[in-house]
């Protein structure tokens, strides 16, 4: 009887055995979705894309969810590319959200990609597909226990307008030297020369120049980053590298000083006279306002101001859109300045009218002392 309740023990001990090892050895399997993935949103005939609008939303893409057979976390990555074989995807969004917004510069990005452009002057058409596809999976991305199905391919029509009518580059004239906020740098945000709004031909500035004995003075650049051409003086005449063969010289400049520049490039006559500013208002802040700016009718987007010259004011790659705008000190309105034009230079008025926006990306600097604005357009390489 001894030996029987011995045997029976062991018995229920090996049982026990296997029972545990079977259940240690038991995992569940994900396998994919039989209903699959669909967008489940209504694309467009046709996305018109323009640099302008960069940040409004193209189209928001929606798809349904997967089940994978398992109680595991699912993450869906939205896909972009250039061709419908997906040889090179950018990963647009990554979440576990059935749906991602894909913006007007998301679909520019992958456009650029696949060879399109605006320009009416280069072979490369302004039209064409994109493609899209969701990817859900489960685990991890470095290979480990990888559940993923894909969803079939969306092909988007775009159409990037052709700007017929862009803006023609201007003329800017740069200052360089060491009586200069950028010294004797090409390409250290070199303070520009106000064009006149009538005559392209035809510069002011009003500010400061740190001259004295030992100063060499200033010169001026067409292009930043690059020295040629330059203008200078010969034989008291402003002329240019170009029609001298070599560099002319330095506009001298006696003490460091407010001045008043006009320089006439096309009859090679300037002036240049010291400048009374005692009476001149400081400014905390200049900005931008209007509704062709980030900001509308609301908020002002503030400009930088100079440390070299306290009534300089800029701001880069600011993009004005259709509408109005005017420049305003202090966040408040009383003390503005703007003029009933579109151009893209001129002489603003306190208190004047709102300026009329010409659509696009500018660098855009602002004289307190005198008023005057520069726009210089901002074109993509």
């Amino acid at each position: 009887m001894r030996n029987f309740k011995y045997l029976l023990i062991a018995f229920l001990g090996i049982f026990t055995t296997f029972s545990c090892s079977d259940d240690d050895d038991f995992t569940f399997v994900a396998k994919e979705d039989p209903n699959g993935i669909s967008f489940t949103n209504s694309a467009a005939e046709v996305y018109t894309l323009e640099a302008n609008n960069a940040n409004n939303l193209a189209e928001r893409f929606v798809w349904n969810a997967v089940d994978f057979g398992v109680q595991t976390p699912i993450n869906y990555e939205l896909q972009g590319a250039t061709s419908s074989t997906f040889n090179i995807i950018a990963a647009i969004s990554d979440g576990k959200s059935t749906n991602a917004a894909v913006t007007v510069k998301n679909m520019l990005e992958l456009a650029k990609d696949a060879g399109l452009d605006n320009d009416p002057d280069t072979e490369a058409p302004n039209s064409g597909e994109l493609y899209f596809r969701v990817r859900a999976y489960a685990g991890s991305n470095d290979g480990g226990n990888l559940v993923e199905q894909y969803s079939d391919t969306l092909s988007v029509m775009v159409m990037l307008p052709e700007n017929t009518d862009a803006l023609e580059l201007k003329r800017e004239l740069y200052l360089v030297g060491d009586a200069t906020a950028a010294g004797w740098s090409n390409d250290n945000n070199n303070t520009p020369l106000f064009r006149d709004a009538e005559n392209d031909d035809i510069y002011y500035f009003e500010g400061r120049f740190a001259g004295g004995a030992d100063v060499e003075g200033f010169k001026l650049l067409e292009n930043l980053g690059q020295w040629q051409p330059q203008w200078g003086i010969s034989e008291e005449l402003v002329t240019s590298s170009e029609v001298l063969g070599g560099d002319p010289n330095a506009f001298k400049v006696n003490e460091d000083t407010y001045y008043s520049l006009i320089v006439n490039v096309s009859d090679g006559t300037y002036s240049m006279e010291t400048l009374a500013t005692n009476d001149a208002p400081s400014y905390t802040s200049i900005g931008i306002i209007g509704d062709a700016t980030p900001g509308g009718w609301d908020a002002d987007t503030d400009m930088t101001q100079s440390e070299f010259n306290p009534h300089i004011w800029y701001i880069k790659d600011f993009v004005l859109n259709d509408g109005e705008f005017k420049f305003r000190a202090n966040d408040s309105w009383d003390v503005s300045w703007g003029i009933a034009s579109a151009a893209i230079s001129g002489e603003t008025n306190l208190g004047g009218e709102n300026i009329t926006a010409t659509p696009g990306t500018y660098n855009i600097w602002f004289n307190d002392l005198d008023g005057r604005y520069l726009l210089i357009p901002q074109v993509e390489e």
